[in-house]
């Protein structure tokens, strides 16, 4: 399997470091279906912007779907302040606490991009005393431009406006010791699996039992990714989304999350089973886990009224929907629980 876990991480990289904000993601679905091309797949980008892959297989009228969404979150510009500074509206569940003191880009509408800091109103230390006490939120917080503006007029000169979406910096890094950091491995790490999942199935020439979909979503970080655009034959889906590492839960970023509930509900139960059985079969390191605030695209596809036996799996990762962190090992035992339960 190394080949192909060093080419999701080759591709994982190369997709975290295309900004994409929900709202914003044309240029990484753009990047995802050209790489699905290359490897000898038909993609379609949806009217709304997901990305649709054939991959094959036997059975069409018995269809599963692998769901990944490659928007992040981020922010959009809804004030520009009398000295000129950003204040921000979020886009998803960007927290403000663990976004502090992080370098952003500001995509104008006609105006090219610039760049900035997300700091708090009054960041130096030196001069606010009430720098500590002070809670942090979208209110108090700041885009401070790395541009010479001292007014809501000069900062309107540059051409940024409301409505311009700000793009924060994923610091990716991998180290030596396997370890995967950065911001929006939700989900952008799984669409990379998904990439190596589909070049394992090409270049090994395995042909499925139920013809299968990969599809790529670009809206589920606002709940609605998975609401549209299943294809005609489909009877499961699984997303592939991060599996929650924390306090109460069984799981780390060195195993395979299956998630047998969460915020919504249970998944299907036959679904759970069979991917426990695949992964015990298979000796795999893996987790099972009721994740307490969490919702996926699936769930939303069930909402939308598809007839469909949903489930819910992904590589660990830690310190979600902040500077998040995984591991080698959850995305090879990630990929070969795929290779397991799809055959």
């Amino acid at each position: 399997m190394k080949p192909y876990l060093d080419y999701i991480l080759e591709q994982t990289q190369a997709v975290l470091a295309i900004d994409s904000p929900t709202g914003y993601t044309a240029n990484a679905a753009r990047y995802v279906a050209g790489e699905y091309e290359k490897l000898g797949y038909k993609a379609t980008i949806t009217t709304k912007g997901s990305v649709l892959v054939e991959i094959g297989g036997k059975q069409e009228d018995d269809a599963i779907v692998l769901a990944a969404h490659c928007d992040t979150l981020g922010g959009m510009v809804k004030e520009i302040k009398s000295n000129g500074n950003l204040r921000l509206s979020p886009l998803g569940g960007m927290n403000p606490n663990n976004a502090e003191a992080e370098n952003v880009r500001i995509v104008t509408k006609f105006d090219g991009i610039y760049e900035g800091t997300f700091q708090m109103d009054n960041a130096s230390i030196h001069v606010n005393k009430e720098y500590n006490e002070t809670t942090r939120g979208w209110d108090c917080m700041e885009v401070v431009l790395d541009e010479k503006v001292a007014s809501k007029e000069d900062t309107e000169k540059l051409g940024i406006s409301v409505g311009d979406v700000v793009c924060f910096e994923p610091r990716t890094r991998i180290t030596e010791s396997g370890y995967i950091k950065s911001r929006f491995l939700d989900d952008k790490l799984s669409v990379g699996i998904l990439l190596g999942y589909a070049k394992y199935l090409k270049e090994e020439k395995i042909t499925l039992e139920h013809k299968m979909y990969h599809y790529i979503t670009v809206y589920e970080e606002v709940g609605h990714g998975g609401a549209s655009s299943i294809p005609e034959g489909v009877k499961e889906m699984i997303s592939v989304d991060m599996g929650c590492v924390g306090e109460g839960l069984n799981c780390t970023e060195h195993q395979v999350s299956i998630c047998a509930k969460d915020s919504n509900g249970p998944y299907n139960y036959d679904v759970v089973t069979g991917l426990m059985k695949a992964a015990k079969e298979q000796k795999l390191d893996f987790a099972v886990d009721v994740y307490p605030f969490y919702g996926s695209d699936v769930d939303v596809t069930l909402s939308a009224g598809y007839e469909i036996r949903h489930g819910l799996i992904g590589s660990g990762v830690y310190a979600s929907h902040g500077y998040e962190r995984s591991h080698k090992d959850g995305v090879e035992n990630t990929l070969k629980l795929l290779v397991a339960y799809c055959k």
